[in-house]
């Protein structure tokens, strides 16, 4: 049998190494640690019924990417007392919101784990693999870019034995600027901005603070920006071709700037519902910027990273083709219901459409940044 289910995650701080956290909920019988999950429902795509049964079993909201994760199976066992297999498919789910109260609150406990030991406290070996897959961290670089100055001569002084002849040139040259440190601030404000974007897609009160927070990322950015382009000025010694440096953080500055234009339009044309497919896209987009922020912190030793960093960047172009057949769908539905009624309504959900659209391709954008980077120095 085929199931659906959301792996609800969420960060525990504004960095982008801030730890990842996995929400389980128990089960019903045998009170083992599980995610939420269920049957396909009628008449709804498989990420949002996944979403359903998240807000039904456990009490949360929030953005569920219409992209699996994967998937996993496991052996489920039906009233009868026959047990068959059961595939489900997994999807990363931003939770932006906590019930107080929910329809199986008393038959299920819920909790926040690490991902190592949301990992160890399920039972399905798939279902950990792909839970330790999730931002993987033994993939992220601890190396410095004063580590791989020191690895430089290093290997220099294997050669030549001139160790300390670099050691006394590398005092006079100007300080190397962080860069790394400065991608992955970059990154931060992606993931903060796309937190408040799906927020604003999903609606409710709280609409005016999810413009203003959209806005404040974009100021963010645009100061991270500007310093990347005066360091790169005033390095002698860059880790990647300043043409590239500046590239990368002006795409990255690009897609912030996109969801800015989203929240203008929305505050502009006073959307107070998004369609089912910009919701779609919105979770789109917050996965984008997730994965982006795994992607930063490769870079501190690409070399070593290639074979992760082609597979982040890989499926997020994927999600660009994903989000265009999203998009053209949810344009052609609108324009069927409104046809031969309000012409205005049309035009405002087609621009939406539209600058939703421009978000994702800023992340392709992105992940173009990286391969050249990788195909240059992998």
């Amino acid at each position: 049998m085929r199931q659906i289910a959301v792996l609800p995650y969420r960060a525990t701080g504004p960095s982008v190494d801030a730890p990842i956290q996995i929400l389980l909920i128990t089960s019903r019988q045998s009170r083992r640690w599980v995610i939420p999950k269920g049957g396909l429902m009628k008449g709804l795509p498989p990420h949002a019924a996944a979403a359903v049964e998240a807000e039904e079993e456990a009490g949360v909201r929030g953005a569920a990417c219409p992209i699996p994760l994967g998937s996993y199976r496991y052996r489920k066992t039906r009233a009868s007392g026959a047990s068959v297999w059961a595939d489900v498919d997994v999807f990363p789910f931003a939770v932006t919101e906590e019930l107080d109260s929910w329809d199986e609150q008393h038959q299920r406990e819920r909790r926040w784990f690490s991902m190592a030991d949301a990992a160890k406290a399920v039972d399905e070996e798939d279902l950990r693999a792909l839970i330790r897959s999730f931002g993987a961290r033994e993939f992220r670089a601890a190396a410095s870019p004063a580590r791989l100055i020191g690895a430089v001569a290093d290997r220099m002084a294997d050669k030549t034995g001139i160790n300390t002849m670099f050691a006394w040139f590398q005092k006079l040259l100007p300080q190397q600027g962080d860069f790394f440190e400065l991608f992955e601030r970059q990154a931060a404000t992606l993931v903060a901005g796309a937190d408040a974007l799906a927020r604003l897609a999903q609606g409710g009160p709280g609409r005016a603070q999810h413009i203003r927070e959209v806005g404040e990322r974009e100021h963010d950015a645009d100061d991270i920006t500007r310093e990347v382009l005066q360091t790169v000025r005033r390095t002698f010694l860059t880790p990647f071709d300043r043409s590239s440096i500046t590239s990368l953080i002006t795409t990255m500055d690009d897609a912030i700037d996109e969801m800015q234009q989203v929240a203008n339009a929305v505050n502009l044309y006073e959307v107070a519902e998004f369609e089912p497919e910009m919701i779609d896209m919105a979770a789109i987009i917050v996965d984008a910027a997730r994965l982006t922020a795994e992607i930063m912190p490769l870079l501190r030793k690409i070399a070593d990273n290639g074979h992760r960093l082609h597979e982040l960047t890989e499926r997020l172009v994927r999600m660009e083709g994903h989000a265009d057949e999203i998009h053209a769908a949810g344009l052609k539905r609108v324009f069927k219901a409104d046809k031969g009624g309000d012409a205005l309504h049309f035009i405002v959900r087609q621009e939406m459409f539209r600058r939703l659209e421009r978000v994702v391709d800023r992340f392709e954008d992105i992940a173009n940044e990286i391969d050249g980077l990788v195909i240059d120095h992998a």
